[in-house]
């Protein structure tokens, strides 16, 4: 069968949703059906051997179920079996409900989890509620669907159409677990272009992707190696966390004559199910922007306990959004360089770019990825390609066997012009990527050259230092009845008994309410006199509060002193600047700091914890403004002209009323 061909049968399988108009919501229709897609497909599939299975079953009843199964799955000459005589066709009007169940529940272990995870009994049900059921059956029992006329590959086709017709009839909730074709394409045809090494003839791959929805990622990536290489062999592995995309996952491997026993059931971050394991490929496009509270303890535990040993060593994001945890968890998945390294792709929202500044979780992890030299481009995608979002997303491409002319540097590739509009809107995605547009950002990629598109940047120009700089503290005290005031708002003086807290106020009085003083010192020692005199005795947190509330910040000032007779720094006027990692931070502020505040000084105690040096380390990669380009305002005299037209308008329409 030709592409075309593909098409229209699932076309003709979707059209059973003729059927379920009206009693069944849009959104419904490919839950009912993928199953019976699935359903029909393994039964014609397992048609020649079916005497053989039912043979073997009533021969080897009486053996353990783990024998057994065994046994029958020799028998069926595939990886699945089904022990029931009954067929689509053969199913009765009358049992029809009773009698799908039983066939369903013959199937071997692998085949029966997935219609488990469909939640199959509940839509037969209602289907055989509203009178279906055997219209719905006797449907799927009249299509061919035999290996003689379909391929493994053929009907990978016509499944994933269904899969697609499915996303695209349930939009609200797709972009969840449904990547579309065209962002699937790129990020795969990125990750595998130029692996002429890794996919040898007769050679054996590893693909994984931890947030594997419907499988898009692992069928594409299959395709594609089967296509520029012959004989290789691609074990699929991943994880996925809705029971229902697992499900359907599961299906499109198993109708594709795939192994299925490495494509498990959970939540990736708390529950890594593929522990210890690494792989060659891994692709991914984890939720936008969703925090992780559900699984924040078991996720901080790791990073507490096993640190750079575990997954989180580098730092943990904020909880809010857990995108960056599923890059990580990624990285920990990577071969070893002696054995041959690992690519990555992964599909990120603009927050992990720049999100965190120096020393957050999400600046650690960039450093990590950075200065490991894991990053080897971030292509920037068209607004608008998603189910559920048009925000800006961007594709991250990681190597840790980077070719000799990438070493040291990153590509940042601006594809985000290269959108077409769609005809119909699906959701929120409005444009799709041409194949013909991939195909030039994959060249772009490869090309590895400076462009209008593309640029390259040292690992360093994306780190920063971040250094406090500190101005003085410069004060003037006063007595007067205003600052006087102030003396009831200060805690450690609101603490003390009314007659003690009056009588400190009413020494505080005694100083001369126009003297304004300008040095901390010698108010000191007039306050201290004045309590002396009123036969006071006021700790030092006492007295710090009565300064607190007798001073104002003052310019003019002399500055404030430590017992150390160091200058003390003001709160209110320290600052941070952000030094170019490979820049001395004396040399930058003797240049952008010291001309404007010539009392400043760098806090040197600040230092990052990794290098020892003055200031914490951060990196961001500020994508958009390396690719901004200035468009000058229009010349005044041109929107002077505008306006006068606009006005000149206004005022004949209002003529013309009024005449």
């Amino acid at each position: 069968m030709n592409t075309e061909s593909h098409s229209q049968l699932a076309a003709f399988i979707w059209s059973v949703a003729d059927l379920l108009r009206g009693d069944f919501k849009q959104s419904q229709y490919g839950r009912i059906i993928l199953p019976f897609t699935l359903l029909r497909r393994l039964e014609c599939v397992l048609e020649p051997t079916k005497g053989d299975v039912l043979s073997a079953a009533r021969e080897h009843q009486v053996k353990p179920d783990a024998v057994r199964e065994k046994l029958l799955l020799r028998a069926a000459e595939q990886p699945f079996f089904n022990a029931s005589p009954l067929t689509l066709g053969s199913l009765s009007e009358t049992q029809t409900g009773d009698d799908l169940m039983s066939y369903v529940q013959s199937f071997s272990q692998d085949a029966r989890e997935i219609f488990e995870h469909f939640e199959f009994e509940g839509f037969v049900q209602q289907l055989a509620g509203s009178n279906l059921l055997y219209q719905v059956v006797q449907r799927f029992a009249a299509i061919d669907m035999s290996p003689q006329r379909l391929s493994n590959y053929g009907m990978g086709l016509v499944f994933e159409e269904l899969i697609r017709k499915f996303a695209e009839s349930s939009n609200e909730t797709a972009g969840e677990h449904f990547t579309p074709r065209d962002i699937v394409h790129l990020t795969t045809s990125l990750v595998l272009t130029g692996q002429d090494d890794k996919l040898r003839p007769h050679g054996i791959v590893t693909v994984y992707d931890p947030t594997a929805g419907t499988g898009g990622f692992l069928s594409e990536s299959d395709e594609y190696i089967q296509e520029v290489s012959q004989g290789v062999t691609v074990s699929l592995h991943g994880q996925e966390l809705n029971p229902e995309s697992y499900a359907i996952c599961k299906a499109d491997m198993l109708i594709k004559g795939q192994a299925v026993e490495q494509i498990k059931l959970g939540n990736t971050l708390s529950d890594d199910q593929l522990p210890g394991e690494h792989f060659d490929f891994m692709l991914s496009n984890p939720p936008f922007g969703v925090e992780w509270k559900k699984v924040q303890k078991a996720i901080t535990d790791e990073h507490k306990q096993r640190g750079y040993e575990g997954r989180f060593g580098p730092g943990l994001p904020r909880v809010s959004d857990g995108s960056l945890l599923f890059l990580m968890h990624l990285v920990s998945k990577m071969r070893s360089r002696q054995e041959g390294g690992s690519r990555i792709g992964i599909i990120l929202n603009g927050s992990p770019l720049f999100t965190g500044g120096a020393g957050s979780g999400e600046s650690e992890i960039r450093r990590y990825l950075l200065q490991h030299d894991l990053v080897e481009a971030i292509v920037g995608l068209p607004t608008d390609l998603f189910y559920n979002t048009g925000i800006a997303t961007y594709v991250w491409v990681l190597s840790n066997h980077k070719p000799a002319e990438r070493r040291g540097k990153v590509q940042l590739i601006n594809a985000t012009g290269r959108a077409s509009k769609m005809r119909k809107s699906l959701g929120s995605k409005r444009q799709f990527i041409t194949d013909r547009d991939i195909e030039e950002i994959v060249r772009l990629y490869g090309a590895c050259q400076e462009g209008e598109e593309s640029k390259l940047f040292p690992v360093e120009a994306f780190g920063y230092r971040r250094i406090t700089v500190e101005r003085p503290l410069r004060l003037n005290f006063q007595a007067s009845p205003e600052r006087l005031e102030k003396l009831d708002d200060e805690k450690p003086l609101q603490k003390l008994a009314e007659g003690e807290r009056e009588a400190i106020k009413a020494a505080c009085a005694t100083l001369d309410p126009a003297h304004r003083f300008t040095n901390r010192d010698a108010f000191t020692k007039a306050m201290k006199a004045a309590l002396k005199a009123a036969g006071l005795k006021v700790g030092a947190p006492g007295q710090k509060a009565i300064l607190n509330a007798l001073s104002v910040r003052d310019p003019e000032a002399d500055i404030c002193l430590d017992k150390q007779g160091s200058p003390e720094p003001d709160s209110g006027l320290r600052d941070n600047e952000n030094v170019p990692l490979d820049e001395s931070v004396f040399d930058y502020f003797e240049r952008e700091v010291k001309p404007h505040v010539p009392d400043a000084w760098i806090d040197e105690e600040k230092r990052d914890p990794l290098d020892g040096r003055i200031g914490i380390v951060g990196f961001e990669i500020p994508f958009n403004r390396h690719f901004y380009q200035f468009t000058p305002p229009r010349p005044l005299e041109e929107i002077d002209a505008d306006l006068k037209a606009c006005t000149d308008r206004i005022k004949r329409m209002i003529e013309e009323l009024s005449a």
